[in-house]
């Protein structure tokens, strides 16, 4: 065994010891259940998107523990409760690892990334005993990432477009779906809605043949968009103006002015 996994192991026994005594002695800690801990773990995944995001590798990090402490918690749980401990967690997962890693662990071959994935998909199938391929996907996912792992799901058995131009067809298809739909809202505002929502389905799935991920593209927008409404604001008060008091005109010129600070 090499040092530097000698000193993983002890950094991770001494996390176990941690848990332990802060379980036994903390007031807050000794409160806490499996239920009082889930926002809070919700909460520590999305300051981990964050930091990914922002590409600082010190609080990806940082958050990374904040996450681990999260998951040695609910296992000191299971084992308060009898139903498993860190060792049962540890031990599951790399039995499922290895189940669902046959062209490294077994003689089934997978060329690439592709094949990978489907494997992945057909063994996950099989544990599960899901009737469907879409089983899996959790219910309470943000929507946009939900019609992502739909679309990759389905991918995984198989059924997807062959090329890019298709899925881009099907984009201008759904807009303009949505344009008669507009032309008609007045009569039918639900079907507005139903075609505005097939054309982002159509919208994530051209991104994920472009290799485009959805959900972090949106979030640079959004990111984009704040800073330079951050900045709009500030130039405002700079000047001894209010937003309210000013024209669209007016706010596009400090609009314009963040952009070429980018």
């Amino acid at each position: 065994m090499s040092e530097k996994r000698k000193s993983q192991l002890t950094a991770f026994d001494q996390l176990l010891t941690i848990m332990d005594e802060l379980r036994e002695q903390c007031p807050w800690d000794k409160k806490q259940t499996m239920e009082t801990l889930r926002y809070l773990t919700i909460e520590e995944t999305f300051e981990l998107s964050d930091a990914i995001l922002d590409s600082d590798l010190e609080e990806v990090k940082k958050e990374l523990g904040d996450l681990l402490l999260h998951i040695v918690f609910y296992a000191r749980l299971g084992d308060e409760q009898r139903a498993f401990d860190i060792g049962a967690v540890i031990r599951q997962l790399n039995e499922k690892l290895i189940r669902r890693h046959p062209h490294i662990y077994a003689e089934t071959e997978a060329k690439d990334e592709e094949a990978v994935k489907q494997n992945w998909e057909k063994i996950k199938l099989k544990e599960k005993g899901n009737q469907s391929v879409l089983g899996g996907v959790p219910k309470s996912l943000p929507a946009l990432i939900k019609a992502m792992r739909i679309q990759e799901k389905a991918r995984g058995v198989g059924f997807d477009w062959e090329a890019d131009e298709q899925v881009w067809e099907k984009v201008q298809e759904e807009l303009q779906e949505f344009k008669e739909a507009m032309d008609q809202r007045e009569r039918d505002r639900d079907a507005v809605a139903a075609e505005f929502g097939d054309v982002l389905f159509s919208l994530i799935n051209y991104a994920r043949f472009l290799d485009i991920n959805p959900e972090e593209a949106l979030e640079r927008t959004n990111r984009k968009f704040i800073h330079r409404f951050q900045f709009l604001e500030k130039a405002a008060r700079n000047s001894g103006k209010s937003l309210a008091d000013m024209s669209l005109a007016e706010m596009d010129v400090f609009w314009e002015e963040a952009k070429k600070r980018e």
